[in-house]
């Protein structure tokens, strides 16, 4: 029987996003391989710090030097620039010449975490505890009851440091925040869950045993625990006033379902962006443009601070580029297309009143293209023209990556910011482009293998 005049029209004219596995079934396995690596590099990567330390080991091995702005380069040649051990930058030189412009890619390598005070420990109730402070959008609650590690850099007095990952090993100890039990919880539950737990109890257990001394000290578990930190790493109280530490979940990256379709993890938000972000580049054996892959800190807090995108870092290094080719910056900025690569919110069905279903993005259906982000009126957003719209998309098509459209959550729900904004401020074409993601912003969130592996094949396909 003839296909009715109406289902042809339908077939013709309109578009549903399709279910990658019923679409690409090939890619399954692909994506199973591709987020093995993943993982690795996730459970690897658990500070913007450690994520730096790994790239350089990455580019190292495949290559990669470190930029000179006084050296003179040629098509293929690949460098990389450290930005205070927090922040990378990598190129790949292309065959046509620079003043044709840059295609760059950047995500960010922070994350929502709780990060030590400035004078942190204290003594209640023969219990040693250290005061944190929380780092970017969390829901405090989920922070309570969960294992957590301790990372990060402490100085000493004399100058030298120590670098601290305690609580990923299995004969590690880790650490805890409490919570009430429900027999005692009546008064708490009467809380907003917003205020479940507040940010002065988010307080994490160090010890519970006195120093071993027969004279009476003030604090002494307070002491037993500066013993035994001194013991391990040659500190004092006074020298977290010269440190940086994070306590993240003591948790590692798993495959989620029957089907291993899905990858749980702390950090989506957004090494599953970075790392693709940084194969694609490293595969970026003879692209056609000069390459820039932009790994950030700090967007979680608004980009802020000589590490994130709304500092000069990211411009300078574009400009030490041009300069090496006699090319003028503002014009290169001009002529140059990003990605911002971050991620959006997947839609829930457990909790789908947040979400607008036809302009929300789906587990399974590709990377996604955020064209705005912001909140309400599209305030903090960069809004990508239609040509660059086109231009993305027509790049995705040509390498038959699947992709989809989506905004962050409904209207007048919320919203959200990226570095894309920080990106159309040097004049450059700019879209966001990541991987959907369920539970953002938790200690546990969760991501589609094949969105992934998506995503990486946009990142490649934006570099050829």
């Amino acid at each position: 029987m003839a296909e009715s005049k109406a289902k042809a029209l339908q077939k013709e004219l309109s578009f549903e996003y399709p279910h990658i596995a019923k679409e690409s079934p090939e890619q399954i396995s692909k994506a199973q391989e591709f987020a093995e690596g993943y993982k690795k590099f996730l459970d690897k990567s658990k500070t913007e710090r450690e994520v730096v330390k790994e790239a350089v080991s990455l580019l190292e091995a495949n290559g990669y030097t470190v930029f000179d702005p006084k050296k003179s380069y040629k098509a293929g040649d690949k460098v990389y620039k450290v930005n205070r051990k927090k922040a990378i930058l990598a190129s790949t030189i292309g065959s046509e010449p620079i003043t044709e412009g840059l295609r760059i890619n950047g995500a960010h390598i922070d994350s929502p975490r709780l990060d030590l005070r400035p004078n942190p420990l204290y003594e209640k109730s023969e219990i040693s505890y250290f005061k944190t402070h929380y780092y970017g959008g969390i829901r405090k609650y989920q922070w309570a009851t969960i294992p957590l590690s301790m990372h990060g850099v402490i100085f000493r007095k004399d100058g030298s440091f120590v670098e601290i990952n305690l609580g990923e090993k299995e004969e590690d100890p880790v650490f805890y925040i409490s919570d009430l039990l429900p027999h005692l919880s009546s008064k708490q539950d009467q809380r907003k869950l917003s205020e479940g737990i507040k940010g002065e109890e988010l307080n994490i257990f160090l010890g519970t045993l006195p120093f071993d001394d027969t004279d009476d000290v003030k604090e002494a578990v307070k002491l037993k625990t500066l013993e035994i930190l001194n013991n391990m790493y040659g500190v004092t109280e006074r020298d977290f006033a010269r440190a940086e530490i994070e306590f993240v979940p003591a948790t590692k990256a798993r495959d989620i379902g029957l089907d291993r379709s899905l990858v749980g993890g702390y950090g989506h938000d957004d090494r599953v962006c970075a790392y693709p972000a940084l194969i694609a580049e490293i595969e970026a054996k003879n692209p056609k443009y000069t390459t820039v892959t932009i790994l950030a800190d700090k967007e979680e807090i608004g980009s802020t601070g000589n590490t994130g995108l709304h500092s000069h870092f990211v411009y300078d290094y574009i400009e030490y580029l041009a300069q090496s080719f006699g090319a003028d910056v503002k014009e290169l900025c001009e002529k140059s297309s990003c990605l911002s690569s971050d991620v959006n919110a997947a839609f829930d069905p457990t909790f789908p009143d947040v979400f607008e279903p036809n302009n929300s993005s789906y587990l399974n259906r590709g990377c996604v293209l955020t064209k705005y982000t912001g909140s309400r009126g599209k305030y903090s957003s960069s809004d990508a023209s239609a040509e660059f719209m086109n231009k993305v998309i027509s790049i995705m098509e040509e390498n038959n990556v699947h992709w989809q459209i989506g905004e962050l959550g409904a209207l007048d729900i919320g919203g959200g910011g990226t570095i894309a904004q920080y990106v159309a401020m040097m004049n450059i074409d700019v879209v966001d482009l990541g991987v959907p993601v369920i539970s953002m912003h938790s200690p546990y969130e969760v991501i589609s293998k094949l969105d992934l592996y998506n995503t990486y094949l946009a990142f490649k396909a934006f570099y050829l």
